[in-house]
């Protein structure tokens, strides 16, 4: 034994491998670099880099920046818009999504493939495309006025504050609901149609109610797609200023990638300042990613193995 593992050992290393290694470590230097350069920017005072250069050898080295940012872009207030718009509208997303990929991939009906293309072409369908009657739906839909929950100088209102769709959080999460469904309906879809349909009939015979085989049977199962796919829409969500600029006009309740326009003076721009925090932004999709790493890669990984 010892010696073929000496043998596999001693085995000459192609070129090719060597090439795609090579490749490899580039790639990610390159993709790596743009963050680093930020995270050095963010931690040098502004005096320093106008005395010595961006390209410079830092004189000081502080978390000025970032004390600055947390206080001047009035982050808290911004996480909450931001959190109270993603995830309510990533759980819903979850759940209209796995029901539709349920019913289309665990029971055969007529129009099952019909519903499924339309949920999956309405990924084609460029955004900016329906800018103009979206706006006009938003600003003609009534909505009713239930009150808010007021916590210091945050107000959420409970639907609407104005009687309208438009300048709501309801209005922006329904918009990533609509936009994010289609895609979670294609990839959970093709997840449950691994799962062995004899556990849905076996389910069925034994007199279970078709909603308590999704929640209690299906769902458990497509943990790993579930996580991976909460993973993707809650960095879809978040990192929003697309629909936030056109749906919101009261800049309070802008997502938290508008507060970095905060940072930004009449006169002067901060670089530094508005690096440190960009930073400060990335926290939440990245603690998402870490909390859902294993869930996550394994739903991306289904399939490649058999066995």
């Amino acid at each position: 034994m010892s010696a073929v593992v000496m043998a596999r050992r001693r085995r000459p290393v192609r070129p090719a491998r060597v090439g795609l290694h090579a490749f490899l470590m580039v790639m990610a230097a390159l993709w790596l670099f743009p963050l680093l350069w930020a995270v050095y920017t963010s931690l040098r005072p502004i005096g320093d880099t106008i005395k010595h250069g961006f390209v410079s050898w830092p004189g000081t080295i502080n978390l000025e920046n970032y004390v600055n940012a947390w206080t001047q872009a009035d982050l808290p207030h911004f996480y909450l818009n931001t959190l109270i718009v993603t995830i309510p509208g990533v759980i819903l997303t979850l759940a209209v999504a796995s029901m539709v990929a349920f019913a289309v991939s665990r029971f055969k009906w007529r129009f099952s493939l019909f519903v499924l293309l339309m949920f999956t072409a309405g990924n084609l369908l460029p955004p900016q495309v329906i800018i103009v009657p979206l706006f006009r739906i938003y600003l003609n839909t009534p909505i009713p006025m239930l009150g808010s929950l007021d916590i210091g100088k945050f107000s959420f209102p409970f639907f609407s504050d104005n009687t309208l769709l438009y300048d709501q959080y309801i209005g922006i999460m329904l918009i990533h609901i609509v936009f994010q469904a289609g895609f979670a309906t294609f990839v959970l879809s093709n997840y449950m149609k691994t799962i062995s349909k004899e556990i849905t009939e076996s389910a069925i015979m034994d007199g279970a109610h078709v909603l308590r085989i999704w929640w209690n049977i299906v769902l458990p199962l497509c943990r790993p797609a579930l996580a991976a796919m909460a993973t993707l829409l809650f960095t879809f969500v978040y990192n929003d200023f697309f629909w936030a600029l056109i749906l919101i006009s009261t800049g309070s309740k802008r997502p938290i990638t508008s507060a970095l326009n905060n940072l930004q003076g009449e006169f002067f721009v901060n670089n530094n300042l508005i690096a440190a925090g960009a930073m400060l932004v990335a926290i939440p999709p990245i603690l998402v990613y870490i909390f859902l790493q294993k869930q996550f890669i394994a739903g991306l990984t289904l399939g490649s193995t058999k066995g």
